[in-house]
């Protein structure tokens, strides 16, 4: 629209004129309001049609093409029914009010809490929006004890439309089967697994969790269930330390009887298999002689009965070998000789003489 000048230069003439003149100073007027409309309906209908018709292209066309991040992808619905899923880089669809794109960051890690609160969290992760109670962290042990369990849940998005359509609240829901998944594990163990187990227990939750998150169709992965610090709770602290205490001291005392019980029982058995050893030895040596024995006495009958005579002459003189060099010294007297006059005490090795003619002679 063009401002009519020459009558802007006519006011401007009649205000410097009035102010030579000593009347009041008036400011230059613009164009009258009447004079705008009536530039407004010398306006051309087909103008508004066509800047209407570009206003139209330039708004479909912006809401056709769209942007995804690395870290996420585009879920297009269209009518509000699920369609496709969009890859990271530059995408079309249909204008807005056909399709709609709903980003959803798959590659980010997020993160849930359990029984305690971080101060601090890294810009990849989302803390929990409100703190953890107490009470989801106290727990029964399977030998009813109570335990202050403590633990973190870590997951990201693996299917992008179950996520945003199958479950109504994922966030919920995986905070009830992780609270529900816990206390089963915990509920199977002993205060003191519960205590010195921790990853093994946290690796059984992860599994169970993961598949009861599979059945719902919820659409994450469970990346990580990280167990903190367990404990039990502050009332029975000090009752807790002196179980454990007393617990450790009969542990102590039976190392030290099975240490004793080591020592004395493998000696005492080997000693034991010793003296069968050295029995059965004996056992064998005098089986073994007796039936050498035998076998020798065997022997000597047959040759006996052969040769009666021989074989008793051999057998004497063989005795008789055997017996005289254990005699000591020997004297053999003739049976027939008649001055011999014998003195007492005459013993084996003995100096007594034998006087008045005493003969030796050697029997044949």
């Amino acid at each position: 629209m063009n401002w009519d000048w020459e009558k802007l230069r006519q006011n401007q003439q009649k205000f410097e004129n009035k102010r030579e003149g000593g009347g009041p100073s008036m400011p230059p007027m613009p164009p009258q309001m009447d004079e705008l409309l009536n530039k407004f309906k010398n306006f051309k209908l087909p103008g508004i049609f066509l800047i209407v018709i570009v206003l139209l292209v330039l708004f479909f066309g912006s809401s056709t093409f769209f942007t995804i991040k690395t870290e996420e992808v585009g879920v297009i619905q269209r009518f509000g029914k699920y369609k496709r899923i969009a890859q990271p880089g530059l995408n079309f669809k249909l204008p807005s009010g056909i399709e709609k794109v709903t980003k959803v960051k798959v590659k980010r890690i997020y993160k849930e809490e359990f029984g305690l609160q971080s101060d601090s969290t890294s810009s990849n992760y989302r803390s929990a929006s409100e703190s953890s109670s107490q009470g989801s962290s106290l727990m029964l042990t399977g030998d009813l004890n109570v335990a202050v369990v403590p633990w973190i849940v870590q997951y990201k998005i693996s299917n992008p439309s179950d996520y945003l359509f199958k479950v109504k609240d994922v966030r919920a829901i995986l905070r009830d089967m992780s609270e529900a998944t816990m206390r089963t594990v915990v509920g199977d163990r002993s205060i003191n697994e519960v205590i010195s187990k921790r990853e093994e227990i946290a690796l059984a939750a992860k599994d169970m969790l993961q598949k009861e998150m599979d059945s719902a169709e919820s659409g994450i992965k469970i990346v990580n269930l990280e167990m903190k610090k367990t404990n039990v709770p502050g009332p029975v602290q000090s009752s807790f330390n002196e179980v454990n205490q007393a617990i450790q001291e009969k542990e102590q005392t039976i190392y030290k009887a099975r240490e004793e019980y080591n020592k004395a029982v493998p000696l005492a058995r080997g000693e034991a298999k010793r003296v069968i050893k050295d029995a059965e030895g004996y056992a064998i040596d005098r089986i073994n002689r007796a039936q050498g024995d035998a076998t020798k006495f065997l022997a000597v009958y047959k040759a006996y009965a052969l040769a009666k005579d021989v074989t008793k002459k051999r057998m004497y003189l063989e005795s008789m070998l055997e017996i005289f060099p254990n005699l000591g010294t020997k004297y053999i007297i003739d049976s027939d000789q008649k001055n011999v006059l014998p003195f007492l005490n005459m013993g084996v090795g003995s100096s007594t003489a034998i006087s008045q003619n005493s003969f030796l002679k050697k029997s044949e």
